[in-house]
């Protein structure tokens, strides 16, 4: 297995809105982050991941960007993204940034021009139609609900828009389109950047013709996403990509890619193919919806194993693993996968067990560190992210009522990750000096960074052990995975091996006790315990270990 940087390292992911202002508008900021690298730094982190920075009008926050080259002025200047860059260089760290090339925002001068006039020569850098009969051109629903077309009265036709009606998709099919991205790229690149988290990369490629999708019984609008998503030319987009741009630095590349199975995945992240380095696959976010994320169902942990299992065997020697359980986009680590309440500690540091041991590279989201969990504000007034305010005015007029309604937010809304990290107990959890942009969830005085650095048993230094544990041992980096008690419903155990190295991983996943027992046919002559989240007695065995409510260790087995 070739050694890389991106292979070794724990990626951090900032969500700048949210992480810590250090002019009190309420918003956090670039000269935030900068006053936070040495928190990152004890951390133990060395790759942090930039959610977009770049202009906006926020319909999306962020995520609909109307000029790549300019900075976001709530969050600040190009200068203190400069200072940014070097700062975190100086720590020995990386910054990777977030490329959002599906789509722009309506107020990109590219748009502006595009919608302008049918024979704009901006005009074909977006996907225009004529409509059937006063309907859309297509029955494609948007992801945020409602068609995913709009009718815009200067020119007569809809132009596509995957996401909110205000983030028009790009027509990758026009060479100028590319151009323009590979070149803007390349200005970042050449900036000193490291890399890029690529959003919604497998959505970039559209089927010829735009058919109308398959539409379930009740519904007006085609979920049907097979049309746009791992399209005929994504991979021909992706390989020029590559060799125009990526190719030509020693840079990560992560793309998010909804809707793949290692299959498919293979063909993002082999070696040979020259496209990306790893990607965000949605399997695991999935194990707990039914067909909309926001209808629970029961997950068993042997579906769970199923799925890490697969993606190790599916990728291995031929592509790596991404390894994440909460980003800005899902629900909360802990309230989602743990117990946030009685267990919160013990269950969060079990988590954080299995992504820094499992095979390739882990994703710490902010807050995760110190087991920050899911908010539930009572109003639908508190809550600012577009997906949920759709999703809410679309079940009211539907007459769902109102408390179920708010269930299914407190449960999924991606406001969940989006509350300010709670950096202390004074008012507004020391995130702002101003009032912020969202609440702050109320739990604040109880979780807070200022209290975990002060905790010698924190969620915090147990993190720090796990990321320098990982540092120190290749056989958690290169070492190949073998799942043991594949079938047991409760715990969740596996052995990494490299050449003589051999460590033993074991997790009770859940609050009722469990039994470990130590398959036969595993042979040890002596056993050190490297990491646990209970106390535990110096010669106790592990042929057979009673097991407390989401315990873990981490054994090297010797010979």
């Amino acid at each position: 297995m070739e050694r890389k940087w991106w292979k070794e390292g724990v990626v951090y992911q900032i969500y700048p809105r949210s992480f810590y202002d250090s002019n009190g508008d309420g918003i956090g900021d670039l000269q935030g982050i900068i006053r936070k690298l040495d928190y990152l730094k004890k951390l133990g982190v060395n790759i942090i991941w930039l959610s977009p920075v770049y202009s906006s009008p926020n319909d999306d926050n962020g995520y609909d960007i109307s000029n790549y080259r300019q900075i976001m002025a709530e969050f600040g200047t190009m200068q203190d993204m400069e200072r940014l860059i070097a700062e975190m260089h100086k720590r020995g760290m990386k910054i990777i940034m977030d490329l959002v090339v599906n789509h722009t925002s309506d107020e990109h001068p590219w748009f502006i021009e595009s919608r302008s006039s049918r024979d704009n020569p901006y005009r074909d850098y977006y996907i225009w139609r004529k409509g059937k009969d006063d309907q859309p051109p297509n029955n494609w629903g948007s992801r945020f609900g409602g068609s995913a077309w709009e009718y815009d009265q200067t020119t007569g036709e809809y132009y596509l828009h995957l996401f909110s009606r205000k983030q028009p998709d790009l027509n990758w099919e026009n060479p100028r389109v590319r151009e323009e991205v590979y070149d803007m790229m390349r200005w970042w690149l050449d900036k000193g950047i490291d890399g890029f988290r690529m959003d919604v990369i497998n959505m970039i490629s559209k089927v010829k013709g735009l058919p109308d999708g398959r539409i379930k019984k009740g519904e007006k609008y085609s979920k049907d996403d097979s049309y746009y998503i791992n399209g005929p030319r994504v991979h021909e987009y992706l390989q020029e990509m590559n060799k125009r741009v990526l190719s030509h630095y020693d840079i990560m590349t992560v793309g998010e890619t909804p809707g793949v199975t290692p299959e498919i995945a293979r063909k993002y992240v082999d070696f040979d193919r020259n496209e990306l380095n790893m990607l965000f696959h949605f399997e695991l976010m999935e194990i707990d919806r039914q067909s909309t994320k926001w209808k629970p169902r029961k997950w068993r942990l042997t579906e769970l194993k199923e799925i890490f299992t697969k993606w190790y065997e599916g990728l291995k020697e031929k592509g790596w693993n991404s390894l994440y359980m909460s980003n800005h986009d899902q629900p909360r680590m802990v309230s989602r996968f743990g117990d946030d309440r009685k267990y919160r500690v013990e269950s969060a540091k079990m988590l954080a067990t299995l992504l820094h041991t499992l095979p390739g590279t882990p994703y710490i989201y902010q807050g995760e560190e110190i087991g920050m969990t899911n908010v539930a504000f009572e109003t639908i007034a508190d809550y600012r992210d577009i997906e949920t305010l759709n999703w809410y005015r679309e079940k009211k007029k539907e007459g769902v009522p109102e408390e179920k309604i708010m269930a299914a937010i407190h449960r999924t809304s991606r406001d969940n990750a989006r509350t300010p990290v709670q950096w202390d107990d004074s008012p507004n959890a020391g995130f702002t000096g101003g009032v912020p942009w969202i609440k702050v969830n109320p739990n604040y005085k109880e979780i807070n960074v200022s209290r975990a650095l002060k905790d010698p048993d924190s969620i915090f230094y147990y993190y720090r052990k796990l990321i320098k544990l990982r540092k120190e041992n290749p056989v958690i980096v290169y070492g190949d995975y073998k799942l043991i008690l594949a079938e047991d419903e409760n715990i969740y155990a596996y052995l990494r091996r490299l050449e003589n190295d051999s460590l033993l991983v074991i997790l009770n996943f859940f609050t009722r006790p469990a039994r470990f027992h130590l398959p036969e046919d595993i042979e040890y002559g002596d056993k050190e315990l490297l990491i646990s989240n209970y106390p535990v007695e110096k010669n106790e065995g592990i042929r057979e270990i009673p097991l407390r409510p989401y315990e873990a260790r981490i054994y090297r087995l010797k010979k």
